[in-house]
């Protein structure tokens, strides 16, 4: 699906395609999605697995939405706290509010993992977002070396796991999603496949 530097990141193949697709998301997420970020996921190939079909329809549908209509899907669903269709927050999907204790948790765990916000990143960390590239951070090895297994685990299962299925689900479901609608079932998709993997590895959550 995604393309992996798995030599350059000193990881398996099989985790640095996790960590492609969890920094894919990220980006989609983050901001309205560039025009190089449209032709990437046009350029995208799947297959007949649930994860492909939604990877199949996102290509399609990118091949085909410009950056200004993106933008606008973007704003709609999520710009402003309060005034996107959508609160891509653990805070709100694990408490009903923002800023609450999820976030608290969470800059706590970044604090003892030397994760540091960008200084032109304002709004809370808890966001799905940087959760996202939190995760492909912790597989690579962006803050320290590789994160083990049982340390990507544990992140995955307080700060992800509880609620980012069902935001994607949302997501997917979405009045104004259109490019988004298959995000959000990659997204949805592949937080099951992780939970699932963890789960076999000998996790719980």
């Amino acid at each position: 699906m995604l393309s992996a530097s798995a030599a350059q990141a000193g990881i398996g193949e099989e985790d640095a395609l996790r960590a492609d697709l969890y920094d894919f998301l990220g980006a989609l997420l983050a901001r309205p999605p560039s025009k190089d970020l449209l032709e990437k996921a046009a350029g995208l190939t799947g297959d007949d697995t649930p994860l492909g079909r939604a990877t199949g329809a996102l290509a399609r549908i990118a091949a085909t939405t410009g950056e200004r209509a993106a933008k606008v899907e973007f704003e709609k669903l999520f710009v402003g706290l309060g005034r996107g269709e959508l609160l891509p927050y653990a805070s709100f999907y694990m408490t009903g509010f923002l800023n609450e204790k999820p976030l608290a948790m969470l800059r706590n765990e970044m604090g003892r993992l030397g994760i540091v916000r960008a200084p032109n990143v304002f709004e809370p960390e808890d966001n799905i977002a940087s959760i996202c590239e939190m995760m492909a951070g912790l597989i690579r090895g962006r803050f320290f070396v590789a994160a083990d297994l049982q340390r990507q685990r544990e992140f995955f299962n307080r700060f992800a796991a509880p609620w980012a299925g069902h935001f994607f689900d949302d997501l997917a479901g979405a009045k104004n999603s259109v490019l988004y609608a298959p995000v959000g079932a990659i997204g949805a998709t592949f937080m099951e496949i992780e939970r699932e993997a963890f789960r076999m590895a000998g996790g719980s959550n």
